[in-house]
């Protein structure tokens, strides 16, 4: 076989969201179930098309930055389209600003994104709400700068509009979110029976069987401290998650990691009455630190089928020294990436950006450095003493601290038969700061 070192570097892009709609994109899915604990977009598409299809349900899905999420979604979306469901996806990212997100941003957005949606198949929707609400926030908007002075549509886009052109504008997004803040419920309301009630009838005398949205991305919010005092992701999903619950369709919303290990955890699932699903990383080590060769073997498969599209790893294996100048380069990859998907592409994306295959073990180990100098710098002094105790115990302590090591990825979440436990990101257990004050862990 052939190495294509475009299509191969194109493949390696750690910012791409493989598609499984999409014909290239399924050939270089892996399946890491078996090792990640469970199948957990099965558990998510089995509560909406077995256990409660027609009735409108609120589940959470969670995990490091860069895990894979975005993917099994794309994933769940596929899987939900071939049962009958028209689902809307999109990542919340693109229209909202993720250090300053209100509740009423998820709402106008997740109704945006509908409306959108249904219209691209002939379902266009007149919510009469939004109309009079559409007129009074042009109103209110007409002393401000010119790109902000938009006629009024007379449909859920008018405010789509306004709202995503607020994005990079804190002055306009105070203003908006001024007049429609006291407002929430009502706009709620209007969602449900002007816009959704109406889109589900449409769409089953299409044919569909449901409306299913997921919202991708909200994982990302920062932790500012909003003006109730609580954290941004504890705010939106505690404090008022039971209005993010009380959509009438099904919906599936990402939520940062670290309220997991929060003690707002117990808060979180009644506002739902759900407990979050959590997509752990890949485990390249068990809790004895001997390695999972399972967990190895499907990144080594991963980064191959990447290399050779469409060929099994039986096959493909015999051709890892094409790609790396040894098999034992591959490994060092694999395991330094801690199981953590977007890593490995990182990585691997920056030594092709240094050289041609066969990637040799110096490269490697020179971006490796990198990296380590890169994640060196964002710890703090005494970060350096909880990342030992994580490595010496495997656990997070419950301290609010914890939830920064979570957050930057300086420690990996890996679940097992007994359950969760912890590590420290691979690449910052090589380095000098660490080595020093724990100079008795296993290395992998």
């Amino acid at each position: 076989m052939k190495l294509d070192l475009a299509r191969f570097f194109q493949a390696c892009n750690p910012s791409k969201t493989l598609v499984a709609g999409k014909t290239e994109d399924r050939q270089y899915y892996i399946d890491f179930s078996t090792v990640r604990g469970g199948k957990i977009i099965e558990e998510l598409g089995r509560t909406i098309t077995r256990l409660s299809p027609n009735e409108a349900t609120c589940q959470l899905f969670t995990g490091h930055i860069g895990c894979g999420k975005s993917t099994e979604l794309m994933r769940l979306k596929s899987e939900l389209e071939k049962e009958g469901f028209h689902v809307v996806y999109f990542e919340s990212s693109q229209s909202l600003d993720m250090a300053d997100v209100d509740v009423t941003d998820i709402l106008l957005a997740i109704a945006r994104e509908v409306s959108q949606s249904l219209e691209s198949i002939g379902i266009g929707i007149k919510a009469g709400y939004f109309q009079s609400l559409l007129h009074e926030l042009a109103r209110s908007l007409q002393q401000m700068p010119m790109e902000f002075a938009l006629e009024p549509e007379f449909s859920l886009l008018g405010i789509g509009k306004i709202t995503a052109k607020s994005k990079d504008s804190p002055r306009i997004r105070n203003q908006i979110r001024q007049h429609l803040e006291p407002r929430t419920n009502a706009i709620l309301e209007a969602i449900n029976n002007e816009l959704l009630q109406p889109a589900q009838a449409r769409l089953k005398q299409q044919g569909k069987k449901g409306l299913v949205v997921i919202v991708d991305n909200l994982d990302r919010i920062d932790n500012t401290i909003k003006p109730s005092g609580h954290i941004q992701p504890e705010y939106l999903f505690v404090e008022r998650g039971e209005q993010l619950n009380q959509l009438n369709c099904h919906v599936v919303y990402t939520i940062p990691l670290a309220l997991i290990f929060s003690s707002a955890l117990g808060r979180l699932t009644n506002r739902f009455g759900v407990d979050p699903k959590v997509l752990p990383m890949v485990p390249v080590k068990l809790r004895d630190a001997s390695e999972c060769h399972e967990g190895i073997r499907r990144l080594q498969e991963m980064v191959m089928t990447r290399a050779f599209p469409g060929v099994n790893w039986e096959f493909s294996r015999n051709f890892v020294t094409d790609v790396f100048d040894s098999p034992e380069t591959l490994r060092r990859l694999c395991l330094i990436s801690g199981g953590h998907v977007r890593n490995l592409l990182m990585l691997l994306y920056r030594c092709l950006q240094k050289e041609d295959p066969p990637l040799s073990g110096e490269c490697i180990e020179s971006v490796i450095r990198q990296r380590r100098n890169e994640l060196t710098l964002a710890i703090a002094p005494q970060q350096w003493e909880l990342l030992c105790e994580v490595a010496k115990y495997k656990s997070l302590q419950g301290k609010e601290e914890y939830q920064v090591l979570i957050r930057n990825m300086f420690v990996f979440e890996y679940r097992d038969y007994d359950g969760s436990w912890f590590d420290v990101n691979p690449i910052l257990a090589e380095s000098k700061e660490f080595v020093a004050l724990f100079p008795d862990y296993v290395k992998g």
